[in-house]
């Protein structure tokens, strides 16, 4: 099957893709604010100047989300990679929370940890520009092409697959995908069935067997705050007064600009392992499809809640949000206090005409409550 139309760039079609980006305006004033200090000529040639997915990332990514995490967090954590072997190739699937920084700092901390980082899915409707694609596919993405029709999207899901068990078996890559499609904005994390009906597309196998081939890793990824967390109360409003809102491309750029910028507290990545031996288990015991896909989902999502890394803010917010004191010895009143000012602060970034600040207080609770939930 030709990958061509999805799989992220070849060493030998760098030098045309980079030097598409060095003249694209739009492209080097980004840029410019990520590195201030360096004139837009010398990063121009500096862009020419890779000849590698990986040296891209290492020289000009890795820089800039260290100096993330030095900044914006609290510390980035990565755990379970001892229950990986370092000679096998993993899809991990995830919770998804932040548009862009989810598999970047995934990706960060396997630099640290002498890994080679993984090539990464992203939806077609967040190549808002052209050179957003060109940026993605530089940086070792595979693109969810999101198709209209039926067919198309039973082929696309196909080519999707297969590109995933190609990536993992044959090309010698892991690779990264979110269990459902667009962020989980109540942090209600719950793995799409269609995912892992996609998955089993990827073989002329059974179900299990297709699934296994993927060797798939539950990812659980914890951000103790989320800059974002306004952006998604507002929608929640947005949609509940008007049934038909949609985001728009201004929208879906603010929040990746947000995400980035903003202040996130702790960070913590936590690899369950592999699961395709409980996969195999599972259908060992059920006959019906639509049952063991059911199955799949859940044991992916108990894989992701048991790793959850729980904040004192999860506590707060659980407790304020049901009118109890479950979690009341695991935080002081002054920092039931300051979570209180910060959600305050939040709602006030919200800039709607009909403001609704108590419908808006329980959208912005339920994010910090809900992986206790």
């Amino acid at each position: 099957m030709n990958f061509d139309a999805i799989r992220p760039y070849s060493n030998n079609e760098l030098p045309a893709a980079l030097e598409r980006l060095s003249q694209n305006k739009q492209f080097l004033n980004v840029l410019s604010t990520v590195y201030p200090l360096l004139p837009k000529d010398v990063l121009r040639q500096r862009l020419k100047s890779f000849t590698s997915n990986t040296e891209f990332q290492k020289v000009m990514i890795y820089p800039f989300l260290q100096y993330l995490e030095s900044n914006l967090t609290k510390g980035i954590e990565l755990r379970g990679l001892e229950r990986l072997a370092a000679d096998r190739q993993y899809l991990y699937v995830s919770n998804h929370r932040d548009i862009i920084l989810d598999s970047a700092l995934l990706c960060a901390k396997l630099i640290e940890n002498n890994r080679d980082t993984v090539e990464i899915a992203i939806g077609d409707n967040l190549l808002i520009f052209p050179w957003i694609e060109d940026l993605v596919r530089v940086n070792k993405s595979f693109i969810v092409r999101r198709s209209p029709g039926a067919k198309q999207m039973m082929e696309s899901s196909r080519m999707l697959a297969s590109y995933m068990r190609y990536l993992v078996n044959d090309k010698g890559q892991s690779g990264w995908i979110a269990q459902r499609e667009g962020r989980a904005k109540d942090s209600n994390d719950k793995t799409q069935e269609s995912l892992l009906k996609m998955f089993n597309l990827c073989g002329d196998g059974s179900y299990a067997e297709n699934l296994s081939a993927l060797h798939i890793c539950p990812l659980s990824i914890s951000y103790e705050y989320d800059p974002c967390d306004f952006l998604k109360a507002k929608e929640f409003q947005q949609k509940r007064d008007n049934p038909d809102y949609k985001k728009t491309a201004q929208d879906d750029l603010l929040n990746m600009q947000t995400g980035v910028m903003g202040y996130k507290g702790k960070v913590v990545y936590s690899i369950a392992g592999e699961i395709s031996a409980e996969i195999r288990s599972l259908a060992s015991v059920i006959s019906n499809r639509n049952e063991l896909v059911a199955a799949t989902a859940r044991l992916i999502d108990n894989h992701i809640y048991r790793n959850y890394e729980i904040f004192t803010v999860n506590k707060i917010a659980y407790d304020l949000l049901l009118q109890s004191e479950k979690y009341a010895a695991g935080y002081s009143l002054m920092e039931k206090l300051d979570f209180e000012k910060y959600l305050e602060k939040q709602i006030e970034k919200i800039d709607l005409q009909d403001k609704d600040v108590d419908f808006l207080r329980i959208k912005l609770l339920e994010m910090y409550a809900n992986p206790l939930r």
